[in-house]
C-alpha cells in the first residue's frame, strides 16, 4: 500500500517526478516520541526522490518541537544503521535561535519563525502517521512544519492558554480549531510539496497510506481514522486507559493524550486509571514544574494569567490536566516515576492497575461500572 500510495498520490504528481532538478531536498520525519514507521518509509521515499533525481542532496530533518534532542542510538532504532552511517541527518532544536528564521505572522498573531533547512530548500517533504489528537483534531501533515520545526516562541504562542481553551481544540475537530488553522497557514506558508501520511493498527502495522497534497492527502487520512476511532461514549463509574504502550507511555507529559478519551466516557465524576510506563520521568522541566507548583486552583489562576505571547514551554498539557482534574481523581499506574511526584501533580500514584483498581473501588464503591479503553489515544469518544 505504501508504493501504491506513492504511484498515486492526491492532489499533486509523483514526488520522483517533483524531485527532478530540485537540487536541495529536506525530507521531515518525526521523533523518538512518536511511532511512525521509519524504518520501513524513509528508504522508500529516499529512493523514490532518487529516481527522479539520483544526485539531490537530502537532508532528514528530525522534528523535534519542544521534545529533546533524538539520540543516535534511537535514530538507529527508528531509521535503521544504513540511514543513519549513510543520510544527512539533522535535529531540530526549538530552543536554538540561531537555527530559525522569522517567515510571517500567523492567523492567531503568533511569530512564525521556522528552521532554516526547511526554508533554504527546493523541495520540502514530509513523513509522519496520522491519529486522533487531544487539542490540535489529528496528527499528522501539517504537524510536521508546526509544532515539529519551529521556535520554542512559535510553539509556545501556537499552544497559548487561549488556544488551548477554545472548544474547537479537541481531539477530531479542525474546523475553526485555531490551533490548527495556525498550523495548516504555516506549512501552506512553507511550501511543503508533499506529505506522506501513514495509519497504523494497534500493533503498530501500517494498515493505511496517504500521499500527496498537503490538505487533500491529509483530509484524505482524517477521514479514515476517524471511520475507524469515532464511537460513542460508554459512560462509567472507572475508565481504565493507556497511551497504547511505547514510545507514547515514556513520560507524565504525554499522558493527557488518553485522559482526555478517558474523560468523555467518565461522566460527572469519575475515576481514571491511566497506565504509563514513564521510563523517561515527567518528560520535560518546564511541565514537571508547573504540574507540581501547587494546587488545582493556584496553578489555574497562574495559568490562565498568561498572555499567548508569553506561554511557557509544555503549560498546555498542565492545562488540559487541571481541567480533567477538577472533575476526577486521576490515577497513575506506573513503576518508573516517583510516587511522590505524582502526588505533588494532585493526582495518585500505583503500582500496579490492580492497586489502581482498588483505589478507585475505595472511591465509588464495589459495584461500580469499569469500561477500558486500551489504547485512550486512538479513540474519539464523541456523543454524536
Amino acid at each position: 500500500m505504501i508504493y501504491q500510495a506513492l504511484a498515486n498520490p492526491i492532489g499533486t504528481p509523483r514526488l520522483r517526478e517533483l524531485a527532478r532538478n530540485k537540487n536541495k531536498v529536506v525530507l521531515i520525519t518525526s521523533d523518538h516520541t512518536r511511532a511512525v514507521p521509519s524504518k520501513i518509509t524513509l528508504p522508500i521515499l529516499l529512493n523514490e526522490i532518487r529516481s527522479g533525481n539520483p544526485d539531490a542532496d537530502i537532508t532528514i530533518l528530525i522534528a523535534t518541537g519542544l521534545h529533546r534532542a533524538t539520540t543516535e542510538e534511537e535514530q538507529r532504532k527508528m531509521f535503521g544503521d544504513k540511514i543513519v552511517d549513510n543520510e544527512k541527518i539533522a535535529v531540530n532544536d526549538a530552543f536554538r535561535a540561531d537555527d530559525f528564521v522569522h517567515i510571517c505572522t500567523l492567523p492567531s498573531g503568533a511569530g512564525f519563525n521556522v528552521n532554516k533547512l526547511a526554508v533554504n530548500c527546493d523541495l520540502l517533504v514530509t513523513e509522519g502517521f496520522i491519529e486522533p489528537h487531544f487539542f490540535a483534531g489529528f496528527s499528522g501533515g501539517r504537524k510536521s512544519i508546526l509544532p515539529g520545526i519551529c521556535s520554542a516562541e512559535t510553539v509556545n504562542e501556537n499552544h497559548s492558554y487561549k488556544a488551548i481553551a477554545s472548544p474547537y481544540s479537541t481531539g477530531g475537530v479542525l474546523k475553526n480549531n485555531p490551533i490548527h488553522e495556525d498550523m495548516i497557514y504555516a506549512a501552506q506558508k512553507m511550501n511543503v510539496q508533499f506529505i506522506f501520511n501513514v495509519a497504523q493498527d494497534a500493533e503498530k502495522k501500517i494498515i493505511a497510506a496517504f500521499a500527496g497534497d498537503l490538505i487533500k492527502a491529509h483530509e484524505k487520512g482524517c477521514e479514515f481514522i476517524n471511520s475507524l476511532s469515532l464511537c460513542e461514549p460508554v459512560t462509567a463509574d472507572i475508565v481504565i486507559t493507556s497511551n497504547g504502550g511505547f514510545p507514547l507511555d515514556q513520560n507524565l507529559y504525554q499522558t493527557p493524550k488518553a485522559v482526555s478519551t478517558a474523560q468523555a466516557c467518565a461522566g460527572d465524576d469519575g475515576v481514571i486509571i491511566m497506565c504509563a510506563s514513564c521510563i523517561d520521568g515527567m518528560g520535560g522541566t518546564y511541565f514537571a514544574k508547573l504540574v507540581t507548583s501547587g494546587t488545582l486552583e493556584e496553578i489555574e489562576t497562574k495559568l490562565s494569567a498568561i498572555p499567548p505571547k508569553e506561554t511557557i514551554p509544555e503549560q498546555w498539557c498542565v492545562q488540559i490536566y487541571n481541567r480533567i482534574l477538577k472533575k476526577h481523581p486521576v490515577i497513575i499506574v506506573t513503576t518508573y516515576l516517583d510516587h511522590e511526584l505524582i502526588k505533588k501533580a494532585n493526582m495518585i500514584p500505583a503500582s500496579s492497575p490492580d492497586e489502581a483498581l482498588e483505589i478507585a473501588y475505595g472511591i465509588k464503591g464495589r459495584d461500580a461500572k469499569v469500561v477500558v479503553i486500551p489504547d485512550g489515544v486512538s479513540v474519539l469518544a464523541v456523543n454524536k
